[in-house]
């Protein structure tokens, strides 16, 4: 079997090479990139299966790199950031990113945080069915495509209400409470997110369903949650 690949995003070239001699010790294949733009071009050019990327880079930062690639892939995003970094760090677990580590790090803490990202993205499924397309009585949701239509009619939804979709979706039958949709979706502990993931799902309701009052996909479970009707 091939060695995983690992993206390490920095402009700073000793954290780079730094960083690839522990992740080749585990032995993960290692490409290098200096900033965000390089990144986008490694990720057309090769397969990755998660990227380690500082937040501060010139020409584009973490951020902007992030809330790209989440556009088009669920490659797992562990992010660096100095400890003055705080608000771009929530920031950028807000729009995709999986985890965080603090600068200066102890290595041995981010190849522990390295190696639980690609089980999960690897062993838990989410690689393995990336190519999974769910059909749903004609509600289509297409993984590696990052697409979604309702009979055969594409559907244009945000990075976060893709998200929601998907994660109902592949649970489908199964019912989340408003904490844990906002908690696995936007990465962060869910107090108070009542009116924040309703309005996300009335606009996903408003988008794929023929009477969003009525729904025939979306289910609301009273007093506990959301669910994808099987």
């Amino acid at each position: 079997m091939e060695p995983l690949t690992v993206l390490v995003v920095d402009d700073d070239k000793e954290i780079r090479e730094g960083i690839e001699i522990y992740l080749r010790n585990e032995g993960l294949r290692v490409i290098q990139a200096k900033d965000g733009l390089e990144a986008m071009d490694c990720l057309n050019e090769q397969e990755v299966h998660l990227i380690v990327m500082d937040i501060m880079m010139p020409r584009q930062d973490g951020i902007t790199t992030t809330f790209k690639i989440r556009e088009k892939k669920n490659i797992p995003i562990i992010m660096l950031s100095a400890k003055s970094e705080d608000t771009d760090k929530i920031l950028g677990l807000q729009i995709g990113a999986d985890d965080y580590v603090t600068k200066p790090f102890n290595p041995v803490e981010l190849i522990a945080r390295v190696k639980s990202q690609l089980r999960r993205y690897v062993t838990l499924g989410t690689y393995e069915e990336k190519s999974k397309v769910i059909d749903i009585n004609g509600l289509i949701l297409n993984q590696e495509a990052k697409q979604v239509t309702v009979h055969g009619e594409p559907i244009k939804l945000t990075p976060i209400e893709y998200r929601i979709l998907e994660l109902l979706m592949v649970n489908k039958g199964r019912v989340f409470s408003i904490s844990e949709i906002y908690e696995l979706v936007w990465k962060e502990p869910g107090f108070n997110v009542e009116n924040t993931v309703a309005v996300h799902i009335r606009k996903i309701r408003g988008k794929v369903e023929i009477n969003p009052k009525n729904p025939k996909y979306l289910k609301v479970v009273w007093g506990i949650g959301y669910k994808i009707e099987k």
